[in-house]
């Protein structure tokens, strides 16, 4: 039972779940939070989870990952350049990337989709984690539906319900809303978190820069002012 008497703390992620750096910076926020649970065991964080799609126009069945790499990249020795480094940032903070193991690029629409419901249920971390870690780790393809269902099943939701809403389009426009709005109030990249509404840290920050924001805006609350 949460104790009410805790100090509230809202972080918003904005995130896509085929973006790499996103899975990193989950990994030091988590790092972040848990060294302010230790210092101060009265705050409680609520994380929230909204959609940022980096390839929003791709198709519902997704594309070759090879032919999407070479467009976006220019090519694989670029390509290998920069998966190289993920794979050694990853592997700092506990994530063994198998990025050779991705077959296809996903739509994330689904994904974004999912996240929200079970959000509206709960926490959603869980889903997020199972999610980051099918694609990643396990070269799951998380634009199909299927998958998408079977995935929440493993983060312990109840995959036939999973299943019956994404079979329906509910909620699809408001994920396209939201990741329109984002970019609209400027946002280019992901991961972007936002610490109770007032502080914003861009990228896949150490822990300690993350530790820094969440300080500085709670400075800012008006219950401090």
């Amino acid at each position: 039972m949460p104790d009410p008497s805790a100090e509230k703390l809202t972080i918003d992620v904005i995130s896509d779940v085929v973006c790499p750096w996103c899975y990193i910076g989950k990994r030091r926020l988590e790092s972040a939070l848990r060294e302010l649970a230790a210092r101060e065991p009265a705050v409680r964080p609520l994380v929230s989870w909204h959609p940022f799609q980096l390839n929003p126009d791709l198709p519902r069945e997704g594309i070759d990952r090879r032919a999407y790499v070479d467009a976006k990249f220019g090519g694989p020795d670029r390509a290998r350049a920069v998966y190289a480094r993920i794979r050694d940032v990853g592997a700092e903070v506990g994530i063994a990337f198998a990025i050779d193991a991705i077959v296809r690029q996903p739509n994330t629409r689904d994904a974004h989709r999912l996240i929200s419901w079970a959000q509206a249920q709960g926490d959603a971390d869980a889903l997020v984690e199972r999610l980051f870690r099918a694609y990643f780790v396990e070269g799951r393809f998380v634009g199909d539906r299927e998958v998408l269902a079977a995935v929440a099943g493993e983060a312990g939701l109840d995959a036939a319900a999973a299943r019956a809403y994404l079979a329906t389009d509910q909620g699809e426009d408001a994920i396209v809303a939201m990741d329109r709005r984002v970019r609209e109030l400027g946002v280019e990249g992901v991961p972007l978190f936002i610490f109770a509404g007032r502080i914003a840290v861009s990228g896949a920050q150490e822990p300690q820069t993350l530790l820094d924001a969440i300080a500085e805006a709670r400075d800012a609350s008006p219950e401090k002012a």
